[in-house]
């Protein structure tokens, strides 16, 4: 599979994958993505225009902020392949952990982040709306 960095030049399809993963209101624009993609530590990477990770990292640690996989492409192995060279990329970077917040609900998500080593760390009551609770996760990368 052939990941590629992606710039701010790529903002509007990053919304347009981002659109068909997440519920309407919810979905990030091509303005958002372009700001995201311009601050200091956050990088994006893409397979094509099958899906995305966009991630930050400041010092030793780091963050996934979004990841979405257009629906026609999942259970590929996309998702799989973007946490892992996210990981790979800040672990190689200096990052000591990584962070993420999922929804409750989406269990689909909270097994690929289990299966890739993240674990529960808390809840965040309301995180998405009121109601829609997120949980927090964390991922130990170990020193090469």
């Amino acid at each position: 599979m052939n990941l590629v960095h992606a710039g701010p030049e790529d903002a509007a399809m990053l919304a347009d994958i981002h659109a068909t993963s997440f519920p309407p209101g919810a979905a990030w624009d091509a303005a958002t993505m372009a700001t995201l993609l311009g601050l200091e530590g956050t990088f994006a990477l893409r397979a094509g225009e099958g899906g995305f990770i966009l991630a930050r990292q400041t010092l030793d640690e780091a963050e996934i902020l979004t990841l979405a996989v257009h629906p026609a492409m999942r259970r590929g192995g996309i998702a799989t392949a973007l946490v892992n060279t996210a990981l790979a990329l800040v672990g190689a970077a200096g990052a000591k952990a990584m962070f993420l917040e999922v929804a409750e609900a989406n269990e689909a998500a909270i097994h690929l982040y289990a299966t890739a080593g993240f674990k529960r760390i808390g809840l965040r009551r309301d995180y998405y709306a009121p109601g829609l609770h997120a949980l927090a996760m964390r991922r130990t990368i170990a020193a090469e």
